[in-house]
C-alpha cells in the first residue's frame, strides 16, 4: 500500500531553486530532511511567479503591506492579484502546512521591516506580503520558517500539527 504524503507549501529557494533576487538559492537541509518521505513539497516563489525575474533588485514592504517596492527603482509591485490567484490554486492542493523563507518581504511569516514611501524604516514589522495573505486565508494551517525548524521541539510541534490537521481535514 502506498504511503500517504502530506502536501506542504515551501518557499522555492529553500529547496535549492535559484529564485532569489541575486540569482541564488537558500537550500536548507533541515527543510529537505523534514520533507523526507512523509511530505510532498509544493514549491512557491511569489516574486518570480508574479514576474519579477531573476536576478532582480531587492524589494521592501511599504506601509499598508499591500505592495513591495524596488529598493533602487521605487517600482511598486502590487501583489493583491497574484495573491488571490495563487491562494485559489493552493486551496485546490489541500495543503497541510507551509514552510516560509524567514526575513523575506514576500514570504517571511513575521518580523519583516516595514518602510515609509520615502524609504524610512518604521517601528512596526509585519509578515511578508504573500505570507500574510496566506495566513489570513488559511488560519488553521500550521506555518513555520526554516529558522524555527532548527529547534527540535518547534519542528516536532509543527509536524504534529500538520499530521493532526490533515487527519481532520
Amino acid at each position: 500500500m502506498a504511503k500517504v504524503k502530506f502536501k506542504i507549501g515551501v518557499s522555492s529557494c529553500l529547496l535549492g531553486e535559484p529564485v532569489r533576487y541575486n540569482g541564488e538559492h537558500k537550500y536548507n537541509q533541515a527543510v529537505i530532511d523534514l520533507l523526507g518521505d512523509r511530505f510532498e513539497a509544493m514549491p512557491v516563489c511569489p516574486e518570480v511567479e508574479m514576474g519579477m525575474g531573476v536576478p532582480r533588485e531587492p524589494v521592501q514592504i511599504v506601509m499598508g503591506n499591500e505592495c513591495l517596492v524596488g529598493v533602487e527603482s521605487g517600482k511598486h509591485w502590487d501583489m493583491n492579484g497574484f495573491n488571490s490567484k495563487k491562494l485559489d490554486e493552493l486551496a485546490q492542493q489541500n495543503l497541510s502546512g507551509y514552510i516560509f523563507k524567514s526575513r523575506s518581504p514576500s514570504c517571511g511569516p513575521e518580523g519583516i521591516p516595514v518602510y515609509s514611501e520615502t524609504g524610512q524604516a518604521q517601528a512596526e514589522t509585519s509578515a511578508g506580503v504573500f505570507a500574510q495573505a496566506f495566513m489570513k486565508s488559511f488560519p488553521s494551517l500550521p506555518v513555520i520558517d526554516e529558522e524555527a525548524l532548527q529547534d527540535r521541539q518547534t519542528r516536532e510541534n509543527f509536524i504534529a500539527r500538520v499530521i493532526e490537521g490533515a487527519k481532520q481535514g
